[in-house]
């Protein structure tokens, strides 16, 4: 994500498509600069942290690697993805101590106030080059204020790959370090589904490496879920539901204090829901901040789609439209064209970055309440062979 004055010459030059049918068009893509490198991180075992119910955590400590490389870095024009369980930042070498530092930090928050072991590495381009693949990066418009980065060229699937087997890890920071957080929330609830399921899909390139033919059937995909309305988009226009005291109130005071303040940093955010409610119901504003355009804002500015070494989606269809999908789906598996995974759920959850509500730049990750992206990713990954 950046706002629309990105600051970094690269970024600022990169293509951006407001079409999302446009993000299957590699000409739309451009790659990294040399020199510059991958952060990469997810959650060890998240499959068990799952069904144990813990998928608001999980999604919690993969947003919390963007927030601390961003906040630690004071940029907020990098290119990045959100996987649910992890994420992906790319970054210019000339950050690689306070990057590498970052995320020390990140690891031992997620252990020590979490319960979950985060693994991250970071992997320059020129190893990932040297593989004969590429990083290459696209910008979606999704709303007036917020582009998302989009990844293709095999290289941030490598990069994980290798983070997984061990490879350019970086180790948790000591005892008690903690990383900027600034930002982090979760305060909406779970939002329902309303045409009938929430399903998470992640498509890959398959064995024929048709690359071409890849690209239709994303184009396909993404066709068949512009059949339900607003494409399949999960949170309603007017944005997505809330309570006094959001499920995700201890996780957040987990991020943004210390155990000994924590009970201020809670009194404070069920302050404000309690404010945003009285404004919401009464159509009053707050000086500048109207909280009904805010959740239009938030709807607006949400990454409930993305394309990431392939398409992830976290759409609300129906049976109709739900069965097309699969069956295109499995039609370009066995010819293959696409590896790929898909979760049901009822509910979808979000997960936000906001620098500040009266800015309209804030970003919300989307993904699945029962298991989402990581859950398709198993799905995906339980059809490969051994």
């Amino acid at each position: 994500m950046e706002t629309a004055a990105a600051s970094d010459p690269f970024v600022a030059s990169l293509p951006v498509f407001a079409k999302f049918e446009s993000v299957a068009d590699i000409d739309n893509y451009r790659p990294l600069p040399d020199g510059w490198a991958l952060a990469t991180a997810d959650i060890v075992g998240s499959t068990k942290a799952i069904e144990t119910g813990r998928y608001k955590t999980v999604n919690m400590a993969g947003a919390s690697v963007i927030s601390a490389l961003l906040n630690a870095l004071g940029r907020q024009d990098l290119p990045f993805v959100f996987g649910g369980d992890g994420a992906l930042v790319a970054f210019p070498g000339s950050a690689m101590e306070p990057t590498r530092k970052a995320l020390a930090a990140v690891q031992r928050w997620v252990a020590d106030e979490l319960d979950l072991t985060l693994r991250a590495a970071i992997v320059p381009i020129s190893d990932i080059r040297a593989q004969g693949l590429d990083v290459r990066v696209a910008r979606f418009q999704a709303s007036d204020a917020v582009f998302y980065a989009m990844f293709a060229g095999g290289g941030g699937s490598w990069a994980e790959a290798e983070m997984k087997a061990g490879r350019y890890r970086i180790d948790p920071a000591a005892a008690g370090a903690r990383p900027d957080l600034t930002g982090l929330s979760c305060r909406w609830n779970p939002i329902e589904t309303r045409h009938g399921e929430i399903v998470s899909i992640i498509a890959t390139p398959g064995s024929s490496r048709d690359l071409r033919g890849f690209q239709f059937l994303a184009s396909d995909i993404i066709a068949l879920a512009a059949r339900q309305e607003r494409g399949g988009h999960p949170v309603p226009v007017n944005g997505p539901g809330y309570s006094l005291l959001p499920a995700g109130l201890d996780i957040e005071a987990r991020a943004t204090a210390p155990a000994g303040l924590r009970w201020l940093s809670k009194s404070w955010i069920v302050f404000l829901m309690a404010l945003t409610a009285v404004t919401d119901r009464y159509g009053w504003t707050i000086g500048s901040f109207d909280p009904k355009i805010y959740k239009r804002e938030v709807a607006s500015n949400s990454d409930f789609r993305k394309f990431d070494d392939g398409l992830k989606m976290t759409i609300d269809v129906d049976a109709d439209v739900l069965q097309r999908i699969e069956k295109r789906l499995k039609q370009a598996e066995e010819a293959g064209i696409c590896n790929y995974g898909l979760h049901r759920q009822k509910s979808a959850l979000m997960t936000c970055l906001v620098a500040s509500p009266l800015h309209r730049d804030h970003v919300h990750f989307i993904d699945g309440a029962a298991g989402g992206y990581a859950m398709a990713a198993a799905n995906l990954k339980a059809k490969l062979p051994v």
